[in-house]
């Protein structure tokens, strides 16, 4: 394992090397096919070294030897990147010789959203390396660096902060939306990764090492995202830490730190958006968990938990992830961490999305905790954005505002009726959100019947009176009935307000 080093003439000559060579997500798979593509995301590359060795193109190439990690002849990679060339490679810490041929150091591959195409340089992974990871590793392209990716929010903001930037996935994404990106993180390695990838991808990112919020302090931020070291580790003698997933700390404090240290650094109407693991104590739940964690940080809470595993598989998953897969050390190791949940009485761990944020105005706060353990749209950004303002709008407006509003039904959200055949009215009424968060509400008659003529005419209030006399109820019954269903389909963006 080397270092990067990015010697500035040779960075520019591979960008203008892999720009003139389309060295993108879209060509790799198409050099891969689908077959060997999938076989890859499940660790399994001899498809893909049958793919890569059945073709001359370039881009079979730069993936055998990057991906892969396989020799390949010096003279092929001169051909396929003639500015920088294979001695270049080995001048910026990418690459080795092995004679006449030349063997990748790291991982170098494509990497993209809806509008743009970048170079990620990161560690070897186990595939390649054929062996457990280095303690040190920096991790490349990831679940949890996607579905962070995928969740935050992408409104255009000056000032942002990738916490833990890793190899700089996140700090990526931020150039597209944000005038000025602060990347910061504990491991020396990682920041020499981050910077090379900066310096790759042509961008001016301010790399500082520090641990959690050190390097920023007395800064504040329009948006903070993070894939933090969460996962719970036992530190005891002989359990590796690994940087880009452990922190050091006891069970789940790393988040507890984050959350309670967060509010100094947010501007105001400032989110945080990060990814984490909570443990959740016998007898009690995940939101009690999480509702000590904000009392007293006056910070708004929208956490969604979207897994749960117990001791015994959540010890097997990270076991297995550094390297370790079987046999006495698999053993070892998971008895570590069976006993340290233990020590704590940790019935189970969750897992989850949690958005943060700095209300702009002196406010009652909301927090809104909830479990989504379904499939979600994808992007999220664009849910979570338009949740959190009408979490923030329902913040700032009583239910009289809410009443006197003419909401509108999304345009996602379908309804269906289930009965038995032949009876005049349906059993159940469900209404279902499309995208977003997959919302499912059961509806009641005067719910349904609102939902039905909210198109943005009528006031919620002025439907509803008409719904009470239509059913022969009580108004004020059907409001106090109707109005809390309301204010739920309004934060999930079921409804919505008509734009005039």
């Amino acid at each position: 394992m080397t270092d990067p080093r990015p010697v500035p003439h040779l960075v520019a000559a591979l960008r203008a090397d892999l720009q003139d060579l389309d060295y993108c997500v879209d060509n790799v798979s198409a050099v891969l096919g689908p077959v060997a593509s999938a076989a890859l995301h499940r660790e399994q590359p001899l498809p893909a070294l049958r793919a890569t060795a059945a073709t001359e193109d370039p881009v079979a190439l730069l993936v055998r030897a990057f991906t892969l990690a396989r020799p390949v002849p010096a003279s092929r990679l001169d051909e396929a990147l003639p500015r920088t060339t294979a001695a270049g490679l080995v001048e910026l810490g990418l690459a080795r010789r092995e004679g006449d041929q030349v063997r990748a150091t790291v991982d170098l591959r494509p990497y993209a959203d809806e509008s743009h195409t970048w170079w990620v340089v990161s560690d070897l992974g186990e595939l390649a390396l054929g062996r457990a990871l280095p303690t040190d590793h920096v991790l490349g392209i990831g679940g949890a660096s996607t579905t962070l990716a995928s969740w935050t929010p992408r409104r255009r903001v000056a000032r942002a902060l990738d916490l833990g930037t890793g190899c700089g996935i996140q700090a990526l994404h931020l150039t597209g939306h944000c005038d000025r990106v602060v990347a910061t993180d504990l491991a020396d390695r990682a920041l020499l990764v981050a910077r090379f990838n900066a310096a790759l991808n042509n961008q001016d990112w301010d790399v500082r090492g520090g641990d959690l919020l050190e390097p920023v302090a007395g800064e504040t931020y329009d948006l903070v995202v993070s894939n933090p070291p969460f996962v719970i580790t036992p530190r005891v003698a002989g359990v590796p830490a690994y940087e880009y997933r452990d922190a050091g700390a006891e069970g789940d404090q790393v988040v507890e730190r984050l959350v309670r240290a967060l509010p100094t650094h947010l501007a105001p109407g400032g989110l945080a958006v990060f990814l984490g693991n909570w443990e959740i104590p016998a007898g009690a739940t995940w939101r009690d968990r999480w509702h000590d964690w904000l009392d007293g940080t006056g910070l708004d809470a929208w956490v969604l938990q979207r897994e749960v595993q117990d001791p015994a598989e959540y010890a097997e998953l990270w076991v297995r992830d550094g390297g370790t897969s079987g046999g006495p050390e698999f053993e070892r190791l998971y008895a570590a961490w069976l006993d340290d949940f233990a020590s704590r009485d940790v019935a189970r761990i969750g897992f989850g999305v949690v958005v943060l944020q700095r209300p702009a105005s002196y406010r009652p706060t909301f927090r809104d905790l909830v479990e989504v353990p379904g499939p979600v749209a994808s992007p999220m950004g664009p849910t979570i954005d338009a949740g959190m303002s009408a979490r923030t709008w329902l913040a700032e407006h009583g239910d009289a505002a809410l009443l006197d509003t003419a909401w509108r039904l999304a345009d996602d959200v379908t309804e269906e009726r289930f009965g038995r055949p032949g009876d005049a009215d349906p059993a159940i009424i469900r209404v279902r959100q499309g995208g977003g968060l997959g919302v499912v509400r059961t509806a009641g008659t005067a719910l349904a019947a609102y939902l039905s003529v909210a198109d943005g005419t009528l006031t919620a209030r002025q439907a509803l009176v008409a719904i009470a006399a239509l059913l022969e109820r009580d108004t004020d019954e059907v409001v106090a009935e109707t109005l809390p269903v309301v204010r739920d389909l309004v934060a999930d963006g079921l409804l919505v307000q008509t734009r005039r």
